[in-house]
């Protein structure tokens, strides 16, 4: 399929501006869904190239009933689509899963398992190893090709004039996220101030990301190194959202306010980041006007720790194995989806306020849980809310075939935790690239 053109109504009136929120309200509904990047690289460490992971989704396409998703009429392929669920491509080839929204974790575990079930009969997969790590331990920029996605080069071109690290952002991180619903304005934000705080807890959690072309760094996850220097005007802990009182209407001001990627129109992106959306809105670009598709778009490009759209999406955490990468919407289901754990979080954390928290970014960078959060130590807030997520899917009774119930997908990370450690710390543990030069012992930690 090809996406071209699209009728959408002209944004009139500042109101429109609450739409994509206001259809998740009306949607409601409790629903989880995860995302997972992962590195595919050859037995001696190099990267796949584009052409190789084309060749995948081709097959993938052609066995399993994905559907081929190209950008323009006769462009190449960059994503699949299958029951409300997509795989994509990040610029540097690292693979997504964007998961289809389910009602409960077993059955986001379950999608994972089916899709790592998918990618190992792959003929075209055959020799490649999928490595979760939050940062691509072996790669140089230059091992790197660029998936031929039209807003990249712009991307490309722009980000490193706003900070230094975007094109490695780009090319040489992987992350696991997980979105989440909502059914009011209140909830909506007492979530999302939940979901900010909880942030730079969860990165010291699932911290994986300790190597950088075949050395270790002095940093627990360097991916979280490198989102601090990507994008001020469209990252980070949204200083504004935390106050009393705020609404969504604050995050709609915050994002009409950063500068712009693109315009679509029909196969023709036009370079908009000279713009903010505000002044989009009231200037248009070459004669085309704002429209509610354009909004959405934007949205999609802006990149906090915790992002509002048509879901609620949290997205601090390095990638880490599948198996612990449920643990992620695990924690945050079992805070945001019952109502007494929401509260005892929002009680534990939020009036620390905003500073407390983005003054921890660094430190928690390179030291992960033995990081200091205030007057307490970052482990400490870790087994509270861990603690607290537990006892809130407890409350949820959600259980699979064999009976258990989704506390299931936190225990390994708690035993982790407990022990004083990160997931990278426990899974990469006296590990030593240099004595590793076709990488079967690190990919038999951190395998996908």
């Amino acid at each position: 399929m090809a996406h071209g053109e699209t009728t959408s109504p002209i944004l009139e009136n500042p109101a429109q501006l609450r739409a994509p929120f206001a259809a998740a309200i009306a949607r409601g509904g409790e629903k989880i869904g995860l995302e997972a990047e992962k590195f595919g690289v050859t037995a001696d460490g190099a990267p796949l190239r584009y052409e190789h992971v084309r060749a995948m989704l081709d097959e993938l396409a052609t066995r399993f009933g994905w559907k081929r998703y190209f950008e323009s009429e006769g462009g190449p392929l960059l994503a699949l689509e299958r029951n409300h669920a997509s795989i994509t491509l990040e610029p540097g080839s690292q693979l997504e899963l964007s998961g289809a929204p389910f009602e409960d974790l077993h059955s986001v575990a379950d999608e994972v398992e089916q899709h790592r079930r998918e990618l190992a009969a792959l003929e075209t997969a055959k020799g490649v190893r999928w490595l979760a790590m939050g940062y691509h331990p072996t790669a140089t920029e230059a091992d790197l090709d660029w998936v031929p996605k039209s807003r990249y080069p712009i991307m490309r071109e722009y980000l490193p004039t706003r900070g230094a690290r975007g094109l490695e952002m780009m090319r040489r991180t992987a992350t696991v996220q997980a979105n989440f619903d909502f059914s009011s304005d209140q909830d909506a934000i007492k979530k999302l101030q939940v979901s900010l705080a909880l942030a730079p807890i969860a990165q010291a959690m699932f911290a994986n990301s300790p190597l950088k072309e075949k050395k270790r760094v002095e940093f627990a996850t360097w991916r979280g190194q490198v989102w601090l220097d990507v994008d001020p005007d469209r990252t980070g802990l949204l200083p504004t959202l935390w106050r009393e009182g705020a609404t969504i209407d604050d995050y709609i001001a915050w994002a009409k306010r950063v500068p712009m990627f693109v315009v679509k129109r029909g196969d023709k992106f036009l370079r908009a980041t000279h713009l903010t959306f505000e002044q989009f809105m009231r200037d248009g670009l070459e004669g085309h006007r704002a429209n509610e598709s354009d909004w959405e778009t934007h949205l999609n490009t802006l990149f906090p720790e915790v992002r509002l759209k048509r879901t609620l999406e949290v997205r601090s955490a390095d990638c880490v194995p599948a198996r612990l990468g449920t643990a992620l919407p695990a924690l945050f289901t079992g805070i945001l989806y019952d109502p007494t754990a929401l509260d005892a979080a929002h009680r534990l954390l939020v009036p620390l306020g905003h500073d407390a928290y983005a003054n921890a970014r660094l430190e928690i960078t390179k030291h992960a849980l033995a990081s200091k959060l205030g007057a307490r130590r970052v482990g400490d807030f870790a087994r509270d809310v861990l603690a607290i997520a537990h006892d809130g899917l407890a409350r949820r009774a959600r259980r699979d075939a064999a009976g258990r119930d989704e506390t299931v997908h936190l225990a390994e990370l708690r035993a982790i935790v407990d022990g004083g450690k990160s997931v990278g710390q426990a899974l990469l543990g006296g590990y030593e690239p240099a004595t590793d030069a076709r990488l079967d012992e690190l990919a038999s930690r951190v395998a996908y």
